[in-house]
């Protein structure tokens, strides 16, 4: 259930759905005409290109109403959510949809289904796909991918396994600013990339932060499961204040405002410099001068976060910087006066001969002076058709699980554990792990619920 967003606009600034990153090989065959199937290639449950895909919605109000609309074309078979307000009206424009409350018990005795959409709360994400997974069903899963930076390993483990086609629903990263800003990298237009600043500055707030648990309990709406809603995430009353939308701000459902766009604005720069692991990350945020009873609850009002990735093959060493709740880097002197900087959501690329604002060089006279680069990246035929064609036997997605989703939000997750623990924390990556922090190690896979595994 997540709300829709906008794209990028002619400022330069990158916007949720304009938050770019390439979809690598899976633009180049998708643009073409041939597709080499599963079946040839000795796969089971190939469906050929002329073949609808069976399709089930998994959280179904907000962004997952958007997401299953985009596939229309394809035949829509389930639909799933805990409230049922959010089921009856995505009912009628599929009436052939069976509805179902429980996704364990619509993906155990719906055996029609080829692939299903995930949208709900972030700290469902995970069982949901793996469960999916594991049934050899196809997934498309909105941003962040997981609620943990275990989970982000586990599932990518488990799509690599079951050969299954994915995508993750940052849809910025099949445009053609995507491509451009990585072409431009590649091109050499800012020599070597030094320091990348990214961050979401949009107002009314995402979701409330910076506030306590609330103390009374109103009864749980009759159209709401709140037991399924809670899923893996630890006991606790009903409350408005979560559902249907604030639960972005609460830590125990949400990943703030830096796991909500984090996976958006960084997505094209983490394939533009073939970003691995960073060798530390830290944090500083409002929370930090606030009780326990709020920084242990939700995500801070304000925060900047740094992860610094060492050189690699012929990159340099790259400091990666996040910011939001109006908190900016110094404008850049190359930035012409009239336009505007750090608003909305937003990608500053500062290299050791130039600087890009969003996708573009600048000033704008230099942008004029250098031109388009080299067009090296094949264009996408949409970030749904992506997945789409995924699941028919072509190439890989372009924010598929394996090569790039899971990645990705595995270290914006080792972000937010920096910022609720307020240290340097050095990542062991191999070993899944922070070298100087139990506390910090404690986060990286908390514990579910009973009664709920991944």
């Amino acid at each position: 259930m997540k709300p829709s967003g906008s794209e990028s606009d002619a400022t330069g600034r990158i916007t949720r759905r304009g938050a770019m990153a390439v979809g690598a090989a899976a633009a180049t065959a998708a643009a073409t005409a041939s597709i080499v199937s599963r079946a040839v290639l000795g796969g089971e449950g190939f469906k050929p290109p002329s073949e609808k895909l069976n399709i089930a919605g998994i959280g179904v109000g907000g962004m997952g109403s958007g997401d299953i609309r985009s596939v229309s074309s394809e035949n829509i078979v389930a639909l799933c959510d805990v409230d049922q307000h959010a089921l009856e009206r995505n009912a009628r424009q599929f009436p052939n949809a069976k509805l179902h409350t429980d996704f364990r018990k619509m993906l155990e005795t719906q055996k029609d289904i080829d692939a299903v959409m995930v949208a709900t709360p972030d700290h469902t994400h995970a069982v949901i796909s793996m469960m999916a997974i594991k049934l050899g069903k196809h997934v498309f899963c909105q941003k962040p991918l997981v609620h943990s930076v275990y989970e982000a390993r586990a599932i990518a483990k488990a799509a690599k396994e079951a050969q299954v086609a994915t995508q993750m629903g940052n849809q910025g990263q099949a445009s053609e600013e995507a491509r451009l800003l990585c072409e431009l990298i590649w091109a050499g237009a800012v020599g070597k990339v030094l320091e990348v600043h990214g961050g979401s500055n949009r107002y009314p707030p995402i979701s409330p932060r910076g506030i306590a648990r609330p103390k009374d309990t109103p009864p749980v709406p009759p159209h709401l499961n709140w037991d399924l809603w809670l899923g893996p995430a630890p006991e606790r009353p009903y409350h408005p204040c979560y559902h249907p939308f604030n639960w972005r701000g609460w830590w125990d459902f949400g990943t703030g405002v830096l796991g909500d766009i984090g996976c958006h604005q960084f997505s094209a720069v983490f394939k533009a410099l073939k970003l691995k692991h960073p060798a530390w990350v830290e944090a500083c945020s409002s929370n930090h001068q606030c009780p326990p009873e709020i920084a242990n609850e939700t995500a801070p009002l304000s925060s900047i976060t740094r992860w610094y990735f060492p050189a690699d093959g012929e990159r340099g060493p790259v400091m990666l910087f996040w910011w939001d709740g109006g908190l900016k880097p110094p404008r850049p002197d190359e930035l012409e006066p009239d336009r505007p900087f750090a608003e909305g959501d937003w990608l500053l690329i500062i290299g050791d001969k130039g600087k890009m604002y969003g996708h573009r060089l600048i000033p704008d006279k230099k942008a004029r002076e250098f031109g388009k680069p080299p067009r090296v990246l094949a264009r996408s035929p949409g970030h749904y058709q992506e997945w789409i064609l995924a699941c028919k036997g072509g190439p890989p997605a372009g924010s598929n699980f394996v090569d790039h989703a899971a990645h990705l939000t595995e270290v914006v997750m080792l972000g937010n554990i920096a910022i609720r623990t307020q240290q340097k924390l050095y990542w062991d990556a191999e070993n899944l792990r922070f070298t100087n922090s139990d506390a910090a190690n404690a986060l990286i896979n908390p514990p579910y619920r009973n009664g709920w595994t991944l």
